[in-house]
């Protein structure tokens, strides 16, 4: 009995309002837009494109949250670790996310209903409640990458504020006022929409020739960009990436004291970025935004084909190309490349002094492989007591010189005169060629690319416009994530999408975000945030895909309107291939996530697990034990 009572609250407490957000929407300039679209129909491409082009909006609002600090971070790592050889991969898992994000927007437009509603009645409420959870768990948690993206980008590409702790609290600041600022003119209503969406569109066009314009840099310079490899990268996908190193890290490897262990790493490195890479092209939170977008604008099925439209061109088209620039840029400077500066001492710079934190960890993995955990413990412990011999010097020596001196000295001989210590002797002894794969392996920042960029494009571009897009990716993705938020909250609860509950929604990401950065993330690699939440989204994602999948298929909420024939046919193949890449990308993320949970040996993995398999129990006990909804008349 305690059952079905569970059932019918989870059934019932997502009855929302979006009839009635609706018939705010039923204005002169939704019928007006109606009308340009039934004036259409049957005309040239044309006339289709500028009347598409004029009444986009939810496809760059996709697009807005899309191009982020995971696009970003992803992008950046999938061309330091793949080269060209992966230009493939963002491209191919948006044009699937695209079927998914058309086939919910399908849904919603031909229903006039609420996609969660339906969910809960028609299919499982556990499948509805899981998409609007997991939605608000991904708001709350990639709202923090973008509030260190921005930062850093003020900070060190900009520099309009310093480089300090105070610096971030003045970053996270300004993108919260700026955020909220924004919410505030899209929650207004009338012009504050058109403005806000113009606002948007803009953003992401920045974004897009921001990047666009550092690849034309680059072509243009020097020896230029070897396009016949990129284009093969970009059209021939390699799925043989998920077990061997990309080509032009293999000779590395072979190279190496140790093949078998770095053959491993590097293959593991790749599977983590191609998931990261995979999950920011289209995350859950996006499939819950879509449909409710479309319907509070007041859109019905006569739309249809301009979603498809929006989608393709607000949403994929700038996706693709921002990405691609950014896995372009990231391939020619870094990609199978070892920094020079951490393998000649002579050629050290403070550059290359905030890089030498993830080379030394490189190498430790290798030691920690063959000396074992006591061996490598061992060493650690005596390097310890070194590095303080070396710290109580530089102490000493602050006494008597100016701070700058100090500084210089140490640039040139970090060890002050004492030599090194236990482990950094045998990070010395280990081969050229494994100290080379792990100069390679060092993950860099967009800073770092910016600054290797300077010589080719000028400080200007390198920094500044580069810096600018960067920028524009946070602050777009922190406004959506807050819009996303308010939306959910409010139709989980069953309210309209407006008033305090509203405003209090959409405000949290942006609480979480600025908090969470400021006292939950730190380190060197403040950039690299965003391959851990990528996992956490990939996990997520096939929740949304299954449940849309269902629903596409069910009778009872498309009635006539569901697709037949051939049509129909196309329309599953595509998203069940859709459904088994989101399943595939959430199964590496787990089984290829080696953490623990601090001083413990439980594995992060076994959680996961735990957790799905659970969600899986209760939708089959719900879907038996909940009470049969009422037939739709």
């Amino acid at each position: 009995m305690a059952d079905l009572v569970i059932s019918d609250w989870l059934l019932t407490g997502a009855i929302g309002s979006i009839e009635e957000d609706n018939m705010t929407q039923e204005n002169p300039r939704l019928e007006s837009d109606r009308q340009a679209l039934v004036a259409i129909q049957g005309k040239g491409l044309g006339a289709k494109l500028g009347t598409y082009t004029r009444l986009s909006g939810p496809g760059w609002l996709q697009s807005a949250i899309t191009l982020g600090g995971g696009s970003l971070a992803g992008s950046l790592y999938v061309g330091i670790i793949g080269g060209y050889e992966l230009l493939w991969l963002q491209p191919l898992m948006m044009i699937f996310g695209v079927v998914m994000l058309s086939a919910i927007g399908y849904i919603a437009l031909s229903t006039q209903k609420s996609p969660f509603q339906q969910l809960n009645e028609h299919v499982n409420p556990v499948l509805g409640w899981g998409w609007a959870i997991a939605t608000l768990m991904a708001n709350m948690v990639w709202a923090m990458p973008q509030f260190s993206l921005g930062t850093a980008a003020m900070q060190q590409n900009l520099q309009i504020i310093p480089d300090t702790d105070a610096g971030k609290w003045i970053g996270v600041v300004i993108l919260f006022i700026v955020g909220a600022s924004m919410v505030w003119a899209q929650g207004t209503g009338g012009k504050g929409v058109k403005v806000f969406e113009l606002i948007i569109k803009a953003m992401v066009g920045v974004v897009v020739v921001s990047f666009f314009a550092v690849v034309m840099a680059m072509t243009f310079s020097g020896d230029g960009l070897p396009w016949g490899e990129i284009l093969k990268g970009l059209f021939v996908p390699d799925v043989g990436l998920l077990n061997n190193p990309s080509s032009t890290l293999a000779p590395f490897v072979s190279s190496s004291s140790d093949s078998a262990y770095w053959h491993e790493t590097i293959v593991s490195q790749q599977r983590d970025v191609m998931v990261a890479a995979a999950a920011t092209a289209v995350g859950i939170n996006m499939t819950f935004l879509l449909p409710f977008s479309m319907l509070k604008r007041g859109w019905d099925k006569q739309f249809r084909g301009l979603a498809v439209f929006d989608m393709s061109t607000g949403l994929f088209i700038p996706f693709v190309l921002a990405t691609s620039c950014v896995v372009l840029a990231a391939a020619a400077q870094f990609h199978a490349k070892p920094e020079a500066g951490l393998l000649d001492a002579s050629q050290r710079t403070p550059n290359i002094v905030k890089l030498e934190g993830a080379y030394k960890g490189n190498l430790d993995g290798l030691l920690k492989h063959t000396l074992k955990r006591e061996g490598y413990d061992k060493l650690a412990g005596e390097q310890k007591l070194h590095d303080e011999k070396v710290k109580a010097a530089k102490a000493e020596m602050l006494k008597g010189k100016p701070a700058e001196e100090v500084a210089a000295t140490e640039l040139k001989d970090p060890n002050l005169g004492l030599g090194y210590g236990a482990l950094d002797q045998a990070r010395q002894n280990l081969t050229l060629g494994d100290k080379t794969i792990a100069a390679t392996m060092i993950q860099r920042d967009s800073f770092a690319l910016a600054n290797s960029l300077e010589n080719l494009a000028g400080k200007t571009m390198a920094q500044y416009v580069f810096g600018i897009g960067v920028i524009g990716m946070a602050v777009s993705t922190i406004i959506i994530l807050m819009l996303i938020n308010g939306f959910t909250i409010c139709e989980m609860l069953g309210r309209p999408s407006r008033g305090w509950l509203y405003i209090l929604g959409c405000l949290l990401p942006g609480i979480s975000g600025a908090l969470g950065f400021i006292f939950l993330w730190s380190g060197e690699a403040r950039f690299y945030l965003a391959v851990p939440t990528s996992r956490f989204g990939m996990v997520l994602l096939p929740i949304a895909y299954i449940a849309f999948f269902f629903m596409m298929n069910n009778r009872k909420i498309l009635g006539d309107e569901i697709p037949k024939g051939g049509k129909r046919v196309f329309i599953n193949v595509m998203m069940l291939a859709a459904v088994a890449l989101a399943c595939t990308g959430a199964a590496v993320s787990i089984f290829n996530d080696k953490a623990k949970l601090p001083g413990s040996d439980v594995r992060v993995r076994d959680i996961a697990l735990g957790v799905l398999g659970l969600l899986f129990i209760l939708g089959v006990v719900v879907h038996f034990l909940r009470k049969k909804p009422a037939k739709l008349e």
